[in-house]
């Protein structure tokens, strides 16, 4: 079986910062990091919302990071900036041509923010949703306010969630709890990395009818 060790901040450190310059996703120099505990910061500027949101999911992937405080702020290229409106057709025109997302999304734009709204069946329509207009020209940041309409019972999310753990992560399955209110779903106990909580929240969102999910997983040290 797996076994976690923890790791020195300094080691832990240096391993975000080898992970940052090796995503070539990431290419601003302006992104500072500090650990404390296992919890990494991320401080400084990026010239686009898209780089900001692929530096946090750099620092997901590396083993030990407990959790991230992310400071990040979009200073936009005068190359990359374009008007609210500009920003909102295009959000518009790349909603309808996803493959993913439903009809019905609302979009609103201020100063280079978007707020999506609307109603899906699943989260990764919701996901899919905020990925198609991340990537935009002139984008600050997205707020993904899609929600999810419920349609099964208590019990099938339950079975549903506990079915999906055990298919992508049965050594850790064993060791997490799930508790469903409704549609709202809570997951607890302890795992041995930051990817097996993703992992189970990702089996937790993968299940239909599920709007809310409370990851109160913990990391063995």
């Amino acid at each position: 079986m797996f076994k976690s060790y923890k790791k020195a901040d300094s080691d832990l450190q240096t391993d975000v910062l080898n992970e940052l310059k090796w995503d070539p996703s990431v290419k601003s120099a302006e992104i500072g990091v500090s650990v404390v505990n296992g919890i990494v910061t991320l401080r400084g500027t990026v010239p686009h919302y898209f780089e900001k949101a692929c530096a946090e999911s750099a620092v997901q992937r590396v083993s030990g990071v407990r959790a991230i405080a992310e400071e990040l702020e979009v200073n936009l290229d005068s190359a990359y900036e374009r008007t609210d409106a500009d920003i909102a057709r295009a959000a518009l025109s790349a909603l309808a041509w996803s493959y993913q997302v439903p009809k019905g999304i609302k979009v609103k734009v201020e100063k280079g923010w978007i707020s999506l709204s609307g109603k899906v069946d699943w989260d990764y329509q919701r996901v899919a949703a905020k990925d198609a207009v991340t990537m935009l020209l002139g984008v600050r940041g997205v707020t993904n306010d899609v929600a999810i309409r419920a349609k099964v019972s208590s019990g099938d999310v339950r079975m549903s969630i506990e079915d999906a753990l055990k298919r992508s992560a049965e050594s850790e399955g064993r060791g997490i709890e799930v508790a469903v209110v409704d549609s709202e779903v809570t997951l607890s106990g302890v795992v041995h990395s930051f990817a097996d909580i993703d992992v189970a929240s990702q089996a937790a969102w993968s299940s239909p009818g599920v709007t809310s999910v409370r990851n109160d997983l913990k990391l063995s040290l």
